[in-house]
């Protein structure tokens, strides 16, 4: 990827729509400009997207604002692919594990996250540190304190780390998303103001956005309905909220630390109001987890699944007239987990210990 970003550089060709928003916005950051307004840096290539992160992201994205478009697509490239080894490594199984690499570039969330130059699998990974490998470590919490400080969606764990007892972590992780908000706040106010109290909801119309994109419950029950669904989302999110909070506490309960995880993961993006396609980095894991179980062929299928081809096959731009075929292929992430989180808690159930008959102290049965 660096030597494309290169490449692309010296031919200046564009690549990287989302690496040129992040890096259009730190440098609105050192020219003064408005980080909430039209982007004085995008390129002319680009579409005019906004900066739909906190403050406190473009004062990370600084060291980008002095690089080529190009560049800075190639920089979060390799970063990626660091982050998606070091993911791997840590949820998939021992020995043979890299043969799981090549299939995460098969994964549409993964290709369309490098293709866009998406921070997805950086914060995916600063996530599974902290939940998996800094567990009983004084930093545990840490990172996802800043993970949610980039992007809010990262919240989520830390009701993780409250159903899973580590309370401790949640308080740092809360504390961390605090302090990375206080900086905003006391080097951008202006920006954080107007991020904390418009910004926030108003991008890529968060809650009545039914493009074929989102793959949450909010798009697909607009694409059901037609229009913003509300009835139907104050009981969907509850309940697919409390489903996952009582299989987190469940597969925790069985040391099942990486399917609690997934749990959770799959949960955040089904609740978000607005998880695209490439937010669904967290099937890299997933497939991991499968293979860890001995199960590659589901790795493989669940490849497929995610690859982009069974989306592809409904229609773009007529979502609200989806035929019931085309929208179980246009609704395929959502689907896919909600029958996922259905079959693992019919599995928790049907493997909760059963209480026999008490007998009384001295006797024994015959």
């Amino acid at each position: 990827m660096a030597v494309i970003a290169v490449a692309w550089w010296v031919a200046d060709l564009p690549v990287g729509v989302d690496s040129a928003v992040y890096r259009s916005g730190a440098r609105a950051v050192l020219r003064g400009e408005p980080l909430y307004e039209r982007l004085a840096a995008t390129p002319d290539w680009s579409p005019d997207l906004p900066f739909a992160y906190p403050p406190f992201a473009a004062l990370l994205f600084l060291p980008a604002a002095g690089l080529p478009t190009q560049l800075v697509w190639g920089l979060f490239g390799v970063l990626t692919a660091l982050a998606l080894g070091l993911v791997v490594r840590l949820t998939g199984p021992r020995p043979g594990v890299w043969w799981l690499l090549p299939l995460t570039a098969v994964l549409e969330p993964v290709w369309r996250t490098v293709g866009l130059g998406q921070v997805n699998v950086l914060l995916m990974a600063l996530v599974v540190v902290d939940v998996l490998a800094l567990r009983g470590s004084r930093w545990s919490g840490v990172l996802i304190g800043v993970a949610a400080a980039v992007k809010l969606t990262p919240l989520v764990f830390v009701g993780h780390l409250l159903l899973t007892g580590r309370r401790a972590d949640a308080l740092r992780a809360v504390g961390a998303f605090a302090a990375a908000g206080l900086a905003g706040f006391a080097l951008l106010p202006g920006d954080s103001w107007r991020f904390w109290g418009s910004a926030v909801l108003g991008a890529n119309d968060a809650l009545s956005n039914g493009w074929w994109g989102n793959q949450s419950l909010h798009g697909l029950a607009h694409r059901l309905a037609g229009v913003p669904a509300t009835p139907l989302l104050l009981l969907a999110v509850p309940v697919c909220g409390l489903v996952a909070a009582l299989l987190v506490r469940t597969l925790h309960g069985r040391a099942d630390h990486l399917g609690a995880l997934l749990v959770t993961a799959f949960c955040g993006l089904l609740v978000s109001p607005i998880s695209w396609t490439h937010h669904w980095v967290w099937v890299v894991p997933l497939c991991c987890l499968a293979a860890r179980r001995g199960a590659p062929l589901v790795a493989v299928a669940t490849a497929v699944l995610f690859s982009g081809g069974v989306l592809a096959l409904a229609p773009r731009g007529r979502e609200l007239s989806w035929t019931p075929l085309e929208s179980s292929a246009g609704n395929a992430y959502v689907l896919a987990a909600l029958a996922a989180l259905a079959v693992t808690a019919l599995r928790a159930a049907w493997r909760a210990p059963r209480r026999g008959p008490r007998v009384a102290p001295g006797r024994r049965r015959g």
